[in-house]
Formats: structure tokens, C-alpha cells, sequence
């Protein structure tokens, strides 16, 4: 099998997303919020996909693909033999009025480079997942696509018979295109499009300026932190695992999700590597929708939740051809409904920043107070009852290892709040929870093989049990810790230093593609226990299986280096950010011990 990789970059505004190809044209964009119907999806469906693509008139040409310095600014350059051009395309973002402007706009800019580009410019919009057809109206410099869910507008200086037939011209002068969701465009084309163009580099470069990195592979960290920041719905501070649904893990596995949604497991991690960015207006909003969450609900919560809150993210399947063919296409997410006890500890987690970190200005903070009785409540009452686990198994329920760490991560976490505000019957709570949940873990200790395994009286290893070393739980220098990794490195490493979530069936088999968020979960465990430079060597092998724009999947194939799983997966990102600041620490410290002596 030939290497796989998606030859896709990413452009947004924190309002939606799109992914943009290599030919330049959108492959992905869902209107007017990141889990709508796609108005373009040849991701998908070549045909019911429509499509919107600035291509040279002949094939035979070469393509290139980069982001303008440190912005979600992307453009294609085309080489032909007529000639060369450049397109640009980006999602206005600026601040405007004392706000952030972020509009439902998508613009391109068609720039001629060298000789006489003759090129084609093609517009099909669709609605309802590729069902509805929109009518044409033309206007005197624009094209009115009506009858979805809004008006969608394209505004061009480029001959509207030439996109409608799709008739190739001679590229001699900038051309622009405009497409608008709603409200269509005001002001001039060209001016609109260029001050608009301005101002979003400045925005995005001046965003990459308050971010904090080390210098330890700080490009890397640096288009993480920007793919991270695209998948933050501002609106309400959701944050979404992926932009994409239903591209598969492997091939002819089925596991083909939907990941346009919150999961509440990802809100720690995602936190983590914010504040280590020091991006703490993202991680605000973001712990107000886990919080907002956290107030509505009164007995079990929900392991994901749709951006808004107002759409419960039932799952079905389309009938479109799927990514390389592969079915099912999937919208919504079946595990809304599971149960998932790791949550509560979650919560807690997450919202532990808000009320002990004096950098995060927090004025009421007794809402919160209750939502940790309420998510300590939970961890007592769900103690002792199985679940479907972190990896969401459809067909298995288990007392999971990674719950009960997590049932004891939040009860620490509620400890140090209940310290803070000097409420004892908390403290008195939450220190038993701790010991209990500790019991739980150690009832999945495998005595003969020295490892903790997936769940109680489970033989089966998974790489979440490496977060019982990065999340404190195992002493890193301890024997037992040594001994744990070294089961689960034998069990689930593969030779570059990839990880497998498991290697077990499940209810769709034998997993064929290692999991990247395991891969920097491992190098985090190295870098913690002092094997600082197999860390190193690791994420340097890790970061090889980003695509040219250094973006990295779900899922990747140990065989081929293939990218798969839904792209880019910003858990794979915020693992990188983590491990990456894991391992700048334990540099930072060599090089004072050296400076010391």
C-alpha cells in the first residue's frame, strides 16, 4: 500500500472551518457552524459534494502548498505551462470595534505570478448534505445561490459566464472571490478583500506572538496552537475534536466518526496545553461551556455534547460515497448516549484553574462551588459501576482503570478547592473518594506481569494507562512504574516509537492504526522518567507523519506512515503541545543543573 497522507490545509475564523486542497479547491466547509451541512464536500462525495476550485486550464501542472508565516493563512501556487499563479485563501479575522470580527466570509485571492495562467474557476454549492441543488440568480458582479438554509453570495471581479460555464480565461490581473452566508458582502471587492487580507495576518501573527513556546521544536508547537485555536467555536468556547466526520481509521474497518463535537475528556488536556500557551481567554471561554454544562445538568452528564447545547447529536448514516469509497458517512455520535464515569474527574480538572489560578478573573465563584459537590456526588455514586470506557466500546461495559484515575485526578482537585474556601464535609469527602478510587486502581494490578490493566479482572493493556505516570498516580522514578511502562511498551510500542490504543478485538475487530494522542502520551511518560533523549528521538520520529502543512491525523499506519482518522484531529495536536512542553522542562532543568555545578 502507498503512503496515505491528506494533501488538505485548514483555514477558519473560530466561526467555521474549511479544508482547502492541494488543486485549490474546498474540499470541506460546513455553514454556517462547524457541525451544518457541508456547502462543499468532494471530501466525501465527488459528486453530491458540488465543488469550488480555482484550477490552470490544462492538466500536467505542479502545485504547492504553504500557510503565510505563523497565520491560517493559506496559499497554493500552480506551475503550468502557461504560466504561474498563486491562490489565497483565508477566513476574515481581525479585531474590529473592540470585538472580533469572524463573519460567515470566505475569501480568494488569484494572483498571476508569471506569463499567461489560463485558468478555470468552478462554484457548486450544496445543502443538505448534498440532497438540495441550489438555483442561480445572477446579479450584475455576483451569483445568488438560492434555496439553502440562507442565502449564499459569490461576489467576483472575475466574468460571471466564465464561472458559470466553467470556461477557462487568461489569468492578467488579481482576481477576487467572495462567498458570503447570510449577510452578503459590503463595500468594495478588491479594497474589502486586500484590508480584510491585511488585517488577518496581523491578527493571526500578532495572535503566534502571545503564544508561549520553548524553543524545542517550536514551529511544530506553533501550527499546533494555531489548529487548535481554528477548532474553538467562539460563541459558546466549545472546542471540537475534529472538523471532519466519517473518515476512517483504516481501510474497511467502519470506524468512520463523527468528531464535530465536545468531548468533555479532551477539555484536560486541551486546558493543559493552553495554559502552557498562555492563551488563557481561550481556555476561559472554553471551561465557561464546561461549566455552563456542568450547571444544566442535574444527574449524569454527557461524554460529548453538541457546540451549542441545542442539539442532541443523534446518529445516523448519509447516503454519500464516502472518503476513497469507505462507508459508512456518519452525522451525530452514538456515544452521547453512553456511559462514561471518567467525566466527573474531568470536570473537576478543568474547572480547577478558575478557582485557584489568580491569573483567571473569576467573579462568582460559588456556581462552581456546587458543580464540584455535584461532580464529587457523582464520582461516590458511580464508584463501583461499569462503564464504556474512554475508548467509548459499543458493545462492552467494564469497571475501566482510567475512570477510577480520573474518579481519583477530581477528587484531588476538589480537595485543593475545599481547602481554599475551608469547607471540611468537601475535604472529609474528597479525601476518601481519593483512597477508595486508589483501591479501584490497584484492583486492576496484574501482580505476575507487574502492569495495571485496562479494567478489574481484564488481562487487556491499553495505552490510556499511561496517564497513570503523566497524571501523577505512579511515581515516575519508581520501580513500579519502570516495570509498567516497560509491559506496555512490549505490548503496544511499535518500532518508530507509534502507540496502539489497544490491540484486543472490539466491536469492530482488530485495530489497525496506531493512535497518535498515545504516541505523545508515551513520549510524555519518557520525558517524565528521565529518558529525555528516547523522548526526544520519538517526537521527532512522531512529528515525521504530519502532512506538508504539518498537520497531523488521528491515526496513523505503522506499516506505511499513512495518515488516517479524522483530520487534523486536534487531540494529536494538544499532544504534541503537552509533550513538547513535558520535555522542554526536563531540558530547562538540565541546562540549570549544568549551569549550577
Amino acid at each position: 500500500m502507498n503512503q496515505h497522507k491528506y494533501n488538505y490545509g485548514v483555514i477558519g475564523n473560530c466561526s467555521y472551518l474549511a479544508l482547502i486542497d492541494t488543486h485549490a479547491n474546498v474540499g470541506w466547509m460546513c455553514l454556517p457552524r462547524f457541525d451544518s451541512s457541508f456547502i462543499f464536500g468532494t471530501l466525501l462525495d465527488k459528486e453530491k459534494g458540488g465543488r469550488f476550485s480555482v484550477t490552470p486550464e490544462k492538466e500536467g501542472y505542479t502545485s504547492t502548498q504553504s500557510y503565510i508565516y505563523n497565520t491560517n493563512v493559506l496559499e497554493t501556487i500552480f506551475e503550468s505551462e502557461d504560466g504561474t499563479y498563486k491562490v489565497i485563501d483565508f477566513a476574515p479575522r481581525f479585531r474590529q470595534y473592540e470585538r472580533e470580527y469572524k463573519p460567515l466570509m470566505f475569501f480568494r485571492k488569484i494572483v498571476p505570478i508569471k506569463g499567461t495562467p489560463r485558468i478555470k474557476v468552478s462554484c457548486h454549492p450544496r445543502g443538505n448534505y448534498g440532497e438540495t441543488i441550489p438555483n442561480k440568480v445572477f446579479g450584475s458582479s455576483h451569483i445568488r445561490y438560492e434555496g439553502l438554509d440562507a442565502q449564499v453570495r459569490l461576489t467576483t471581479n472575475i466574468a460571471l459566464s466564465y464561472i458559470d460555464n466553467e470556461q477557462a480565461f487568461v489569468l492578467n490581473e488579481t482576481k477576487y472571490l467572495a462567498l458570503t452566508w447570510g449577510i452578503p458582502l459590503e463595500g468594495s471587492l478588491g479594497s474589502t478583500a486586500e484590508k480584510f487580507l491585511n488585517e488577518t495576518i496581523k491578527y493571526w501573527q500578532n495572535w503566534v506572538k502571545s503564544t508561549s513556546t520553548e524553543k524545542f521544536h517550536q514551529e511544530a508547537v506553533i501550527r499546533s496552537a494555531l489548529t487548535l485555536k481554528l477548532h474553538s467555536y467562539q460563541d459558546t468556547g466549545a472546542i471540537i475534536a475534529a472538523a471532519t466526520t466519517s473518515l476512517p481509521e483504516s481501510l474497511g474497518s467502519t470506524r468512520n466518526w463523527d468528531y464535530r463535537f465536545c468531548w468533555m475528556r479532551d477539555a484536560h488536556y486541551t486546558l493543559k496545553a493552553l495554559n502552557d500557551l498562555s492563551h488563557f481567554h481561550v481556555l476561559e471561554e472554553y471551561a465557561a461551556f464546561i461549566e455552563n454544562i456542568a450547571l444544566n445538568e442535574q444527574g449524569r452528564y454527557h461524554p460529548l455534547y453538541p457546540i451549542t447545547l441545542d442539539r442532541v447529536p443523534v446518529e445516523k448514516i448519509l447516503p454519500l460515497e464516502g472518503y476513497m469509497g469507505e462507508k459508512p458517512v456518519r452525522i451525530g455520535n452514538q456515544a452521547y448516549e453512553h456511559i462514561q464515569n471518567d467525566v466527573y474527574g474531568q470536570v473537576l480538572v478543568t474547572l480547577l484553574p478558575l478557582l485557584i489560578d489568580k491569573r483567571l478573573l473569576v467573579k462568582d465563584k460559588s456556581n462552581m462551588l456546587g458543580v464540584v459537590c455535584h461532580a464529587l456526588d457523582m464520582i461516590e455514586q458511580t464508584m463501583d459501576e461499569p462503564d464504556n470506557g474512554l475508548w467509548e466500546f459499543r458493545g462492552m461495559s467494564q469497571k475501566h482503570s482510567y475512570t477510577f484515575l480520573f474518579h481519583w485526578a477530581g477528587s484531588h482537585a476538589a480537595l485543593k478547592v475545599a481547602k481554599i474556601h475551608n469547607d471540611k464535609e468537601m475535604e472529609e469527602k474528597a479525601k476518601r473518594l481519593i483512597d477508595e478510587s486508589a483501591k479501584m486502581i490497584e484492583a486492576c494490578y496484574d501482580e505476575e506481569r507487574g502492569v495495571y490493566t485496562q479494567a478489574i479482572g481484564s488481562p487487556n493493556l491499553d495505552a490510556s494507562l499511561l496517564q497513570l505516570i503523566n497524571m501523577g498516580y505512579l511515581d515516575p522514578k519508581s520501580e513500579r512504574a519502570k516495570q509498567h511502562l516497560k509491559v506496555l511498551e512490549d505490548a503496544l510500542r511499535t518500532p518508530t516509537g507509534l502507540f496502539y490504543r489497544y490491540k484486543h478485538e472490539d466491536d469492530f475487530g482488530e485495530p489497525e492504526s496506531t493512535f497518535l494522542i498515545c504516541a505523545f502520551w508515551y513520549v510524555e511518560a519518557l520525558a517524565r522518567m528521565d529518558r529525555v533523549k528516547e523522548a526526544i528521538e520519538i517526537f521527532e520520529n512522531l512529528i515525521k507523519n504530519a502532512n506538508h502543512l504539518g498537520l497531523l491525523s488521528e491515526d496513523v499506519n505503522e506499516k506505511t506512515g499513512s495518515q488516517w482518522g479524522n483530520f487534523p484531529q486536534l487531540y494529536s495536536h494538544v499532544g504534541l503541545i503537552n509533550a513538547a512542553f513535558t520535555i522542554s522542562k526536563k531540558l530547562d532543568r538540565s541546562i540549570f543543573l549544568e549551569d549550577t555545578l
